[in-house]
C-alpha cells in the first residue's frame, strides 16, 4: 500500500513538475519574446507602405514582410525585424505600421525607377563609390524620386553591409560646391546688390581677406571681365567673391538659412541630416567668400534640391514632404521677379555651357553644376570629388526639381561630366511621360 503511494506521489510531482516548467516558459516567451503564434498575428495586422501612384512598397503575408518592388526605394523603406522596425521608414513609423496604419508616400514609382536606373548606369560607368538622387513637385515640395546606388533589396537585407542600406539623399552631407553660385547670385539680385548684366573684373586668381585670407582661383579659362551673367556661365570663384562684397555676414548667412541649409527640413518623423553653416562669428570677408561657392558649409541632396526649388516655385520655399497628407512649411525667401530672372540666367548657363550634358533639344531647362573637393583629414583633396548638379524643367514655368551628387568617381569627376548627363537622362524620361512637346520657341529657333 505505502508502495503504490509512493509511486502516486511521485507522478503527481512529475505532472506538477512538467505543468510549473510550462508554465516557466510561457512566462518566459512573454518576458522576452512574442509567443510565435502573436507574431504572426501582428505581422498580418502590420500596415502596408505604399506609392502615390499605387504600387505597393511593403506588406505582410503571414509571418513575413514582402517588399513586392524588390530594390526599388529600398534605402527609404529601410527593414523590418522579427517584430519591429529597424530602419528606414519601417523604423521612423513603427508605432504605426504596427499598429496597423497604412502608409502612402509621395513617391511615385515610375520616376523612382528612372531615377535609379541612371544612376546605375552612371556610378559604375565613372568608377564613383555611391550617388544620389531627389526629385521633388515643384509647387507641392512632394518627394517624387529619392534614390541610391548601390542598390538595396530589403527583402533580403541581411548580406548588405550597412553603408548599401543607408538613405543617401535624406542623411549624406557633402559641400554643395558651385550649385550654391545660383542660389547666392539670386540672394544678390534680391537685395539690388547685382544685374545679370553687371559687369566684374575676374582674373583668375584673387586674394581675398586681407593678411589673414587666401587666395581664391578659378578653373575655367574665361575673359578678364565678366557679368554675372558669365560668371555663372564659367562658374567664377573670382566673380562671386566680387558679387558678394556688398553682402554683411549676416545678410548673407540669412539667405542661405532661407534656403534651408544649416537647418533641418520639417519632415517631422522621417530620418534625415541638416549640414552646417559656420557660426556668424566666423564670417570674415573669406568664409563669406567661400561660402559663395559653395565650400566651408555641407548640405544633404534633399536639401539642395528643395533650395533650388525655391528658385523655381518663384521664390517660395516649401519643405519637401515624404508622407501623404501631412502639411509643409511655406516661406518667402525670394521676389516673384527675383526668381524668374535667376531661372533665366540658370536656363542661359546650360544652353551657352553645356548644352550637350544637360540640355534637352527643344525644351527648357535651367540649373548649374558643382565639381566640389572633398575634405579627407583637415585638407581638402586633390584626388577626391563630389560630382553635383541641381535643376529645374521647364524654366520658365517649373513644374519638377533635381539634385543630383555622386561621390569619388575615378573619372570624369566633373559636375558637367558626371551628375549634369544623370540629371538629363531623368528630365529627358520625365518628360518623355509627359507626353511633352517641344516649347515654341525652340522649334523656331531650330526652323532654317
Amino acid at each position: 500500500m505505502e508502495v503504490k503511494i509512493r509511486n502516486r506521489s511521485r507522478v503527481m510531482q512529475f505532472i506538477a513538475t512538467l505543468m510549473f516548467l510550462s508554465l516557466v516558459w510561457a512566462y518566459a516567451q512573454l518576458e522576452w519574446g512574442t509567443p510565435q503564434g502573436v507574431k504572426v498575428k501582428l505581422l498580418q495586422a502590420r500596415g502596408s507602405i505604399v506609392s502615390a501612384d499605387g504600387k505597393v512598397l511593403a506588406r505582410s503575408v503571414g509571418d513575413r514582410r514582402l517588399y513586392p518592388q524588390g530594390p526599388l526605394a529600398g534605402q527609404v523603406l529601410g527593414i523590418l525585424g522579427k517584430s519591429q522596425g529597424l530602419e528606414g521608414l519601417e523604423y521612423a513609423f513603427d508605432r504605426e505600421l504596427a499598429a496597423g496604419q497604412d502608409l502612402k508616400l509621395t513617391i511615385n514609382t515610375g520616376i523612382q525607377a528612372v531615377a535609379e536606373a541612371a544612376l546605375a548606369r552612371a556610378v559604375p560607368k565613372h568608377q564613383a563609390e555611391y550617388g544620389s538622387v531627389v526629385v521633388l513637385d515643384t509647387r507641392t515640395g512632394k518627394v517624387l524620386a529619392a534614390a541610391s546606388y548601390p542598390p538595396f533589396d530589403p527583402n533580403n537585407w541581411r548580406p548588405y553591409p550597412q553603408e548599401a542600406r543607408r538613405n543617401r539623399p535624406f542623411l549624406d552631407v557633402f559641400e554643395p560646391g558651385s550649385t550654391i553660385k545660383g542660389l547666392v547670385v539670386a540672394a544678390a539680385v534680391n537685395e539690388g546688390l547685382t544685374t545679370p548684366g553687371t559687369s566684374y573684373s575676374t582674373p583668375m586668381r584673387r586674394h581675398v581677406g586681407g593678411r589673414w585670407g587666401s587666395v581664391i582661383n578659378d578653373a575655367v579659362d574665361h575673359p578678364p571681365s565678366l557679368t554675372t551673367q558669365g560668371i555663372l556661365r564659367y562658374s567664377s570663384n573670382v566673380g562671386m567673391s566680387h558679387i558678394v562684397e556688398p553682402f554683411t555676414p549676416q545678410k548673407m548667412r540669412d539667405y542661405l538659412t532661407a534656403y534651408g541649409f544649416g537647418t533641418y527640413v520639417n519632415m517631422p518623423t522621417v530620418p534625415s541630416a541638416k549640414g552646417s553653416l559656420q557660426p556668424l562669428r566666423r564670417w570674415d570677408d573669406l568664409v563669406r567668400a567661400t561660402n559663395a561657392f559653395g565650400q566651408g558649409m555641407s548640405s544633404t541632396v534633399l536639401q539642395l534640391a528643395a533650395a533650388y526649388n525655391a528658385l523655381a516655385n518663384d521664390g517660395t520655399y516649401v519643405s519637401p514632404r515624404l508622407i501623404e497628407g501631412t502639411a509643409g512649411e511655406r516661406r518667402t525667401v525670394l521676389r516673384p521677379e527675383t526668381a524668374r530672372i535667376t531661372r533665366e540666367m540658370l536656363r542661359k548657363v546650360i544652353e551657352e555651357g553645356i548644352p550637350g550634358m544637360a540640355g534637352i533639344k527643344g525644351y527648357e531647362i535651367a540649373g548649374k553644376t558643382g565639381t566640389a573637393q572633398v575634405v579627407v583629414d583637415g585638407r581638402y583633396s586633390s584626388t577626391l570629388y563630389d560630382s553635383v548638379f541641381a535643376g529645374f524643367f521647364p524654366s520658365t514655368a517649373p513644374r519638377v526639381t533635381v539634385a543630383v551628387m555622386v561621390h569619388g568617381a575615378k573619372h570624369d569627376y566633373h559636375g558637367a561630366q558626371l551628375a549634369a548627363p544623370i540629371f538629363k537622362d531623368i528630365s529627358t524620361e520625365v518628360l518623355s511621360g509627359w507626353g511633352a512637346a517641344p516649347s515654341l520657341s525652340e522649334k523656331q529657333s531650330q526652323t532654317p
